[in-house]
């Protein structure tokens, strides 16, 4: 359980981090590098979550989605300087919640 929560939260970090450094290129005209170091993160973020156990790629990916959001919620409070709402929070848990009966809800 804890390899796949690890996983999940590097490829969130790797999608949200990589795809900001594109935005900062993009957007906030920072060098070319930042594009292109941005581009290659993305790719780790690809290749991270075929490394969980999970049988399934759908749930694997639905699953991932929700900790995405968390990890986003958490990503504009501490790097966007946005501070997230009682509303963020609820969904955050949410999400959290679905997760987790997601992945390890018992089945046949």
């Amino acid at each position: 359980m804890l390899l796949a929560v690890l996983l999940f939260i590097l490829a969130g970090l790797a999608e949200i981090g990589g795809g900001y450094m594109v935005w900062l290129w993009l957007k906030e005209s920072k060098p070319l590098w930042y594009g292109i170091t941005g581009s290659l993160i993305l790719i780790l973020y690809g290749i991270l979550p075929t490394l969980q156990q999970f049988p399934s790629f759908g749930r694997v990916y639905a699953a991932y989605g929700g900790v995405f959001i968390i990890l986003a919620v958490l990503w504009g409070w501490l790097v966007d300087k946005k501070s997230p709402d009682m509303y963020d929070w609820i969904g955050a848990a949410v999400c959290l919640v679905g997760v987790s009966i997601m992945l390890w809800a018992p089945r046949n």
